[in-house]
């Protein structure tokens, strides 16, 4: 397992590994209280959402694509020195959960076997769950608080981690709802077997500015398109940019304004690559969506049309574009049920949710094949397929 390659330098060469996480304990502990705390637009049933993952995951099985399972990831680099110790000072930092508590409950899950600190690290403890007590979080908090939140959106593996031919880049997540996240990631990437040798390119330290590997797409091996919006702002953009140039890693990086709300969190939200060519798009923006070139020069360049920025950054004519809807409210709606947010498994090959039959339709009408899988309870965190997955290896496009 170590010795395997692991790169991507594109968004549609051939899918060949995949980091997924099916939905666990951390997607029961949501309610009507806290859902939009943490950042779900409801309750999702958790036994339909792990049956439509399952469904997902046997299609990319189907099609010789290897599925490795963050749970699985995570409970082994736990057995790995130094690791636990990383995630339990993020999990469990005095100034969250008060110095009389942190350290005792830290003595306490230290000592857990890997299996059980992983469902704890995921799913968080609630107040009536602590096996010891102690100060004042512990005398003040309700049963039902939690005391180490839980993550429900780790089922998002994509915003954690970007795979590029040179190695990866770790996501720092911008609400606090998600930050832990990073710190799950990071530490597999640093002490798992699987990925000895792994070059981290961006997101090692906690200063690194706010960069979600949603809004990263890699339209060409070493041209980068990093949405600007809700969750990655200019300075993360930036940064980021820069630390790939001085790497290696790109050439060209195209940071791309998109509206700063629910509906459009990611660049991957309204754009995905379902092609060498072609991307399917939220036609209420396809021509009117910017892009300023950033190059290892240090110069800034525009805004220009971000579908021509696009072509000649890649060296191609054009983008070809497929909207996702004849009429603006069903373009509306299917934007929101995630319509654009396709995994490609290969040039002209896309897992997209079944719901969106207008977009699909659209897709098939343009000679893309589209495999669709239910999303009717993993839609409720606003993520699709894409989303739902952090490709870890590709094979170069020709």
């Amino acid at each position: 397992m170590s010795g395997q390659e692991h790169g991507v330098g594109s968004e549609v060469g051939r899918l060949r590994t995949v980091i997924l996480h099916r939905p666990g304990d951390e997607l029961r502990r949501l309610t009507p209280r806290n859902n939009d705390e943490l950042l779900f637009d409801g309750v999702p049933w958790v036994e339909r959402a792990q049956a439509e993952h399952d469904t997902f995951a046997d299609q990319l099985r189907e099609r010789a694509v290897e599925v490795l399972y963050l749970a699985d990831l995570l409970t082994e680099t736990l057995e790995a020195g130094g690791a636990r110790d990383e995630l339990l000072d993020a999990a469990l930092r005095p100034q969250d959960i008060g110095p009389t508590l942190a350290p005792a409950l830290r003595d306490h899950l230290a000592e857990l076997p890997s299996p059980q600190l992983a469902r704890a690290l995921m799913a968080g403890i609630a107040h009536g769950e602590l096996p010891v007590r102690g100060g004042l979080m512990d005398a003040m908090t309700d049963a039902q608080e939690f005391i180490v939140r839980p993550l429900p959106n780790l089922l998002f593996t994509r915003d954690s981690s970007v795979w590029l031919t040179g190695g990866v880049a770790v996501g720092r997540l911008a609400l606090p709802a998600r930050r832990r996240e990073s710190t799950i990631t990071a530490a597999i990437y640093r002490h798992h077997p699987r990925f000895a040798g792994t070059e981290v390119l961006y997101g090692a330290d906690d200063d690194d500015a706010w960069v979600e590997g949603g809004d990263v797409l890699c339209l060409a091996d070493g041209v980068l398109a990093v949405g600007v919006g809700q969750r990655t702002r200019p300075a993360g953009a930036e940064s980021f940019a820069q630390r790939l140039f001085a790497s290696g890693a790109a050439r060209t990086v195209l940071a791309v304004p998109i509206a700063q709300d629910r509906a459009t969190m990611h660049l991957d939200t309204i754009c995905t690559m379902v092609d060498r060519d072609a991307v399917v798009m939220y036609p209420q923006i396809a021509h009117t969506l910017t892009a300023f070139t950033l190059t290892p020069d240090g110069r800034v360049g525009g805004p220009a049309p971000f579908l021509d920025a696009a072509a000649r950054a890649m060296g191609i004519g054009r983008l070809r574009v497929i909207d996702t809807g004849l009429d603006p409210v069903t373009a509306e709606r299917e934007q929101w049920d995630d319509g654009n947010n396709t995994l490609a498994l290969g040039p002209g090959t896309v897992v997209a949710y079944e719901r969106n039959r207008e977009t699909n339709a659209r897709l098939r009408d343009a000679g893309i094949e589209v495999v669709a899988i239910p999303g009717s309870e993993l839609g409720t965190g606003r993520g699709g397929p894409r989303c739902m997955s952090c490709p870890v290896l590709r094979d170069p496009l020709d």
